[in-house]
């Protein structure tokens, strides 16, 4: 399903190129069994991934993606408005069911993400800049939990933030931010080091992310225009990592 949704808009790739200066040893890019990508010349480098990886180490996993540029660095020109406002996404989609977070269990596609978005924040829990304000700082690199879904409202072979129907109240992590989707806002900070950016996650048991699967994509996404669903649509992909969203990475 996920090669179908997502094959028609990965670009043409061309082989990649090395990494130059620094000590980049503990780079996605240079991990055994990283998901490894040519680089894409028609894309932002700083969303053209060179890598992706994950790796754990008791509870805690390690989401990382080397890029050819600088991780973090392109940020969506804000809407000036909630309606059509642009979101900016590095994801690691996973094989791991909806439940292993604490959605609700039901299909979807489990992913991490790291978004910017200037127009709006949902993270309601944490102050991302520091300032006293936990309201104002969507543009800020912050972590999510979403389920992917397709929809074809959102375009032929499309997909989105699973919507929450009017009048269901499905079983969401502790940490949601009460917006209509199935999105999470677990305060994990997105650490973002020149071409690299990592994402530290805990598990209570470690044995729910045992055997997963996953993949790097880097990809565009806009509230809708009604502000209603589908909500959140993801509207183009840049580039991912497998070539084909295979989920070809797996968590030793």
């Amino acid at each position: 399903m996920l090669k179908k949704l997502f094959g028609g808009l990965v670009s043409v790739l061309v082989p990649a190129t090395a990494l130059a200066g620094g000590d980049h040893s503990g780079h996605a890019i240079h991990q055994h069994g990283a998901v490894l990508s040519a680089e894409n010349v028609e894309i932002d480098q700083n969303y053209d991934i060179m890598a992706a990886h994950v790796h754990r180490n008791g509870r805690i996993v390690t989401f990382h993606m080397t890029l050819k540029g600088t991780a973090g660095a392109t940020v969506p020109e804000p809407a000036g408005q909630l309606a059509g406002a642009p979101v900016e996404a590095y994801v690691w989609p996973t094989s791991l069911k909806p439940d292993a977070v604490g959605f609700e269990s039901e299909d979807g596609i489990l992913a991490l993400v790291a978004t910017s978005h200037p127009d709006f924040d949902d993270t309601p829990l944490f102050d991302e800049d520091g300032d006293g304000d936990v309201g104002n700082d969507g543009a800020k690199w912050h972590s999510h939990w979403v389920v992917l879904t397709p929809n074809e409202a959102c375009g032929a072979g499309a997909l989105s933030v699973k919507d929450i129907p009017d009048g269901v109240s499905p079983k969401m992590p502790a940490t949601w931010p009460g917006l209509p989707i199935y999105i999470d806002s677990p305060g994990y900070s997105p650490v973002l080091s020149g071409e690299e950016i990592t994402i530290n996650v805990s598990f209570d048991d470690p044995a729910i992310a045992s055997g997963m699967s996953y993949d790097g994509v880097t990809s565009a996404l806009r509230v809708n225009q009604n502000i209603h669903a589908p909500l959140l649509c993801v509207v183009d992909v840049f580039d991912v990592a497998s070539g084909d969203l295979s989920l070809p990475g797996k968590l030793n």
